[in-house]
């Protein structure tokens, strides 16, 4: 049952992921399309919500069996990101503007070296520990609210590769082949590199118990 219950989480929150990715497709601005992508993690953290990108951090500091979660935490957000991918494709809002804009940048991504999309998955990866974490440890609700949309602002104009988002593009762009899985391996890795970093250096000098 408790599997079950972080899968429906992890379905919930690749669902909010694509639901930022869907709002950054719609806006001509980037900066305010990144900034309300931000609504994403923003839900995750506030409910909770199982999000790999928001987890795979905090390895050094669990048991072995939290490597199960981590899977299961994955393969939910794949299911949510695709599944609201499939919604969007049916209603108005899926216009050729936006059709044209997610195959763009399904291509920029995959047509990327894999030394390329690992580095910027690493500075993802550090971003969203930053982000998650910060919202997790703070106090005050204006700095949990900068926590969660500046690090998402940053790594969406700064182009570095978040997985979960990836996931949703892909789905929209419905660009599935062999590279594309590959890519979804690699940023995984880079965004699991970075999320640990800094857990890393916390738990070789006993910064966080």
């Amino acid at each position: 049952m408790e599997q079950l219950r972080q899968f429906v989480s992890a379905v919930l929150a690749g669902f909010m992921i694509g639901m930022g990715g869907t709002v950054f497709l719609s806006q001509e601005n980037k900066a305010l399309g990144a900034c309300m992508f931000g609504v994403g993690l923003f839900t995750v953290v506030v409910f909770r919500l199982q999000l790999y990108t928001g987890k795979i951090g905090y390895v050094p500091f669990e048991k072995p069996k939290y490597i199960l979660e981590l899977i299961i935490t994955w393969i939910g957000n794949f299911c949510g990101t695709v599944l609201i991918a499939k919604c969007v494709q049916n209603t108005r809002i899926f216009t050729v503007s936006m059709t044209d804009k997610v195959t763009s940048m399904a291509e920029l991504k995959l047509n990327d070296s894999l030394f390329s999309i690992l580095i910027l998955s690493i500075f993802c990866g550090i971003l969203m520990f930053i982000a998650v974490d910060t919202f997790k440890e703070s106090q005050g609700s204006t700095i949990k609210v900068i926590a969660v949309f500046v690090p998402v602002m940053v790594f969406i104009l700064s182009g570095f590769e978040h997985v979960i988002a990836n996931m949703y593009y892909f789905a929209m762009a419905n660009t599935w082949t062999f590279d594309t899985i590959i890519a979804l391996i690699v940023m995984t890795i880079g965004n699991s590199i970075g999320g640990m970093l800094i857990p890393i250096y916390q738990r070789l000098f006993r910064l966080k118990a």
